[in-house]
């Protein structure tokens, strides 16, 4: 049962699951719910497809994700960026509206769900620490622009379309003239309304006597008052009639449940944008389960989390829905509900059942401006104009990185973004592991310490020179470390010893190990002798046996001192 427990966390958490907790997980579900409805129409919008879908991918979802992931407090369902991408990518292949958008967007899913599953089960996880912080950063940011860009013809009442900036801005540009005033007003208010709870709702519920939790909590639910407010205005004036566009008909009960058609070279062309979508998606996912697990001194296990992804994507596709992963601010909302298991998903999930079922009435008049500002309040947050000014302190290098990303999701589009990012973080990683840092090294007075000479005052010998390397030996520096100690050695001319400190040295690559063979054999001609010391036991048993040792001029010490100790000893004797 334990090693079954391993596969299926539910099992584990289920074992001991009390009133209690029920009692818990369901509050914090009503809680979940009521933000989720707006959310999970309004991102369906966003990824080009009839609201309804957003509500059928935040149902089966849930509940594979509550049995196969590992996190207590992770809600799942539609999200911002990769009801984004969806969209953009669906757009190329197909018009919205037709039979063969829907296909395609739940093709992306079960793609993006197997992909998934199968980094899971190969536990390849580590593959989405390709996407570094200040490239996910550039990313998101600059998508939240696109999409807030996307979402402004739904607040002016126009049709325009685009992939990028330019072509955004394009399209609105050219749709001017046919402007919606009452959709205008109806979205402003919106977005004014929207932001306003938002900054000043749970202020004023605590000052009228309420605790700050369930003000808090009852501040996130401030989008339905909007809902709610604004459709029963469309309603009453018949707005709809002045050309403000509402949802409509949406389609009650049970979501579509069938097995995804597979089309193979369908699937071979969608493979790289379902792969993206599920790195981005798993990346975003995983940082936040790890925070909120971190809160309540949990963890997670980041293979087993692609396996819940990758369930949830599937059951998406199963049940007419698109890609979907962990939100962070659902997560918050639950993670503040008091939500104790992932039965809390569950709860949801029957919730949004009986919406289904019997409430779909309810969004007839629901205006598609207050659900385009729905999301354009809530992407802006993610414009983190802070962390790139942080990160521009801190390294300009990771800094190019987050621009390149950037300025090429915004003009060249998503895929081309990322994989520019990626590129330029891989290209700035290569460079700074083939420049590394080697450090001619003395001894502390009056310890056994050994620093740097350029900064700090230490004991040295004039007949011997102490380098230390502070990286991995593989085929990118080998040179550079040849160059190095050429240049040490020809400044230095009274030197009779010398060794090389390996304190960060953690792997010698084939290459490398050539390199260290070249330097013995030049400083042994030129009448130096090499030592190693402190070289790591893992990176020891690698190199037994190999003609670095077997032909090595000195000696392997222990510790930098125990070099350092024997060879002044031997050069003052010498002398």
């Amino acid at each position: 049962m334990e090693q079954l427990g391993r596969y299926i966390p539910a099992m584990s958490w289920l074992r001991g699951y009390s009133r209690a907790d029920a009692q818990t997980d369901m509050m914090a579900s009503v809680i979940v719910t009521i933000m989720l409805i707006p959310q999970s129409l309004a991102y369906a919008m966003l990824a080009g497809l009839p609201p309804e879908v957003g509500l059928y991918a935040s149902i089966l979802p849930l509940v594979a994700y509550a049995i196969f992931g590992s996190s207590r407090t992770l809600a799942v369902g539609p999200v911002a960026v990769v009801s984004m991408m969806t969209g953009t990518i669906a757009l190329e292949f197909a018009q919205p509206g037709t039979g063969e958008y829907t296909t395609i967007v739940i093709m992306l899913a079960t793609l993006s769900g197997l992909f998934l599953l199968m980094l899971g089960i190969l536990k390849l996880g580590f593959l989405a620490n390709l996407l570094s912080h200040p490239v996910i950063s550039g990313f998101i940011s600059a998508s939240a622009i696109l999409i807030a860009l996307s979402q402004i013809k739904h607040i002016l009442g126009v049709n325009a379309s685009g992939h990028n900036l330019i072509e955004m801005l394009t399209g609105l540009y050219a749709e001017l003239g046919t402007i919606n005033v009452t959709t205008v007003l109806i979205g402003l208010s919106a977005i004014i309304g929207l932001y306003l709870l938002r900054a000043h709702l749970k202020r004023l519920l605590t000052l009228a006597g309420m605790s700050d939790t369930k003000a808090q909590l009852a501040a996130k639910a401030g989008p339905v008052l909007v809902v709610i407010i604004t459709t029963s205005v469309v309603a009453i004036f018949g707005l709809d009639g002045l050309g403000v566009n509402v949802v409509g008909n949406v389609p009650s009960g049970l979501p579509p449940l069938a097995l995804p058609s597979w089309d193979m070279q369908l699937a071979t062309e969608l493979l790289p944008a379902a792969a993206l979508i599920s790195i981005v998606g798993f990346v975003e996912s995983v940082s936040v389960a790890q925070s909120f697990a971190a809160k309540r001194r949990q963890s997670i296990d980041p293979n087993q989390e692609l396996v819940g992804l990758g369930a949830a994507n599937i059951s998406s596709a199963i049940s007419g829905g698109f890609p979907v992963t962990g939100g962070f601010s659902r997560s918050v909302v639950s993670f503040d509900a008091g939500a104790k298991t992932p039965m809390t998903g569950v709860f949801t999930a029957l919730l949004i059942l009986i919406t289904l079922t019997f409430l779909t009435d309810a969004f007839f008049f629901l205006p598609k401006a207050v659900l385009a500002a729905t999301i354009m309040v809530a992407v802006i947050q993610l414009i983190d104009i802070k962390g790139f000014k942080q990160i521009w302190r801190y390294s300009k290098q990771d800094a190019s990185a987050l621009i390149a990303t950037f300025f090429i999701v915004l003009f060249a589009g998503v895929e081309a973004g990322i994989i520019a990012g990626v590129s330029v973080s891989l290209l700035l990683f290569l460079w700074h592991t083939s420049h590394p840092h080697i450090a001619v090294v003395g001894r502390l007075p009056g310890t056994e310490h050994f620093r740097n000479v350029k900064r700090f005052e230490v004991e040295v010998d004039p007949s011997l020179v102490t380098v230390r390397i502070d990286e991995n030996l593989f085929f990118a520096n080998a040179r550079m470390l040849e160059d190095q100690i050429t240049k040490i050695v020809a400044n230095q001319p009274n030197i009779k010893d010398m060794v090389l400190m390996c304190t960060a040295v953690n792997m010698v690559d084939a290459s490398a190990l050539e390199s260290l063979e070249r330097i013995c054999e030049r400083l042994q001609s030129a009448g130096i002798t090499m030592h190693l010391s402190e070289v790591k036991g893992p990176v020891m048993d690698r190199l037994n046996g190999s003609d670095l040792i077997q032909h090595l001029s000195g000696n392997i010490y222990l510790t930098q001192n125990q070099a350092f100790e024997d060879l002044c000893q031997s050069s003052t004797s010498g002398q």
